[in-house]
């Protein structure tokens, strides 16, 4: 009996995603285990493996197909024995038949139709007590946006409601009924959709935008519009992090590690939020969530856009062990090779663009995390030290807080903290 091989949910929020690369084809023999495709989801490109063993009758959805929903059939295995072009027309044949049986079933059960003046009546929504097929993400983004979910007309598998349904639809009260709209609604639903930017006659390059750089927009959007973000910066003395480092490096040569100012101020970051806990938190509608260990995702740029791997409990962690985790999850996010459980999470986040000279920048808070921390380059500037003013190497750093989680003299104080411990970094090794 043919097998049909459907998109996979390669991730706990993947809804749909884009068949990017077959790696066999029709005729090839798999087996348990075999790479089949490579599947570029919302955050990274990912390769699916055959679950079951045969020959691939037919490659249903061809390479490059972008907004592949999960559960969709892309390809047919003919089992064992099984004659591949006769499995590779069963399955339409098998969808057929309920098709025909439902339309019977239906024209049975269908009422008189109405006298030909009678305008056709409008199916109601779905009262609220009736089952609603929709994801679970699709009823949390409904009851965040005040969307009445059995209002919406499902674009997912079997007419489930997914995401992209209930980010196109306008908070309130379910629609009206047809023949019912409003004079004041009528021009609205009447205009024209919005034009794509228009582009200049100039000579030009277009390029498709990857599911990451799409989920980038958007995650960054919504930040940056429902997140009320408070700026928190600091100057920092650097010296004392700088010769720390180089006598670890020193020690650490024999074992092939070595470690990068960043490391550091990982780890840094991570004993401030333990020490000041208020700030390692997480906001949800209705309860704030406080976490004992610090996850700490760490902004990296790779060719298809930005993606945070994250250093899981950094606050247990030595600094040669971040080092090396960092190293390897940095090399994998541009190989486009993480896996969800490595980049989805974390209690929060840093952005360091220090290596390209930046002096100060504000980062984006990623939610539901509550704050992320921005670094700046270090360079030598003029410092009082011990009340003389003398030359030191010096960083600004900036914390982006949620102001709805964290309170500005709590953001204030995890900015001391982080200011104390890089000054005086044998703190941070204790």
């Amino acid at each position: 009996m043919p097998i049909e091989i459907k998109m996979p949910a390669l991730s706990p929020t993947m809804e749909e995603g884009t068949l990017a690369k077959w790696l066999v084809k029709a005729g090839d023999t798999v087996k348990s285990g075999d790479l089949m495709a490579e599947i570029e989801t919302d955050k990274a490109t990912m390769e699916f493996e055959a679950v079951d063993e045969g020959v691939i009758a037919e490659i249903v959805v061809p390479e490059g197909t972008d907004n592949v929903k999960v559960g969709a059939v892309i390809a047919i295995l003919a089992g064992e024995g099984e004659d591949a072009s006769a499995a590779k027309a069963a399955p339409a044949t098998k969808k057929e038949e309920p098709k025909a049986e439902a339309s019977k079933e239906e024209a049975k059960q269908a009422p008189a139709p109405a006298p030909a003046p009678a305008p056709a009546p409008t199916p109601a929504p779905a009262a609220s007590g009736d089952r609603v097929k929709a994801s679970p993400l699709a009823r949390r983004l409904a009851a965040e946006k005040g969307v009445e979910i059995s209002a919406l007309t499902g674009s997912g598998p079997n007419g489930r409601i997914v995401k992209a349904d209930v980010e196109g639809a306008k908070p309130g009260a379910a629609p009206a009924q047809a023949g019912t709209v409003s004079t004041a609604e009528a021009p609205a639903q009447a205009a024209a959709p919005a034009k794509p930017a228009t582009i200049p006659d100039i000579p030009h390059e277009a390029t498709k935008l990857s599911n990451v750089r799409k989920t980038i927009a958007r995650r960054l959007t919504e930040s940056k519009q429902q997140v009320p973000h408070i700026y928190l910066t600091v100057d920092i003395q650097l010296d004392k992090l700088l010769k720390l480092r180089g006598d670890l490096n020193k020690s650490l040569e024999s074992r092939g590690v070595k470690l990068s100012v960043n490391d550091l101020i990982i780890k840094a970051l991570a004993a401030s939020l333990i020490q000041v806990p208020k700030c390692n938190v997480m906001f949800t509608p209705d309860q704030l969530i406080s976490f004992s260990r610090a996850d700490i995702s760490v902004a990296v740029s790779t060719p298809s856009g930005l993606i945070t791997p994250i250093i899981a409990g950094a606050n247990t962690k030595g600094v040669a062990a971040i080092s090396t985790e960092m190293k390897d999850l940095a090399a994998r996010a541009r190989d486009n090779k993480l896996k969800p459980e490595e980049y989805q999470g974390g209690t929060a986040s840093l952005s360091n663009m220090g290596m390209f000279g930046i002096k100060q920048f504000e980062a984006v808070i990623n939610p539901p995390q509550g704050m992320i921390m921005a670094i700046g380059a270090g360079e030598k500037r003029p410092y009082v030290i011990d009340d003389a003013l003398g030359v030191a190497t010096v960083m600004s750093a900036t914390g982006s807080f949620d102001h709805r989680a964290i309170d500005g003299a709590d953001g204030a104080e995890l900015m001391q903290a982080f200011k104390a411990l890089i000054e005086n970094p044998l703190g941070m090794l204790a």
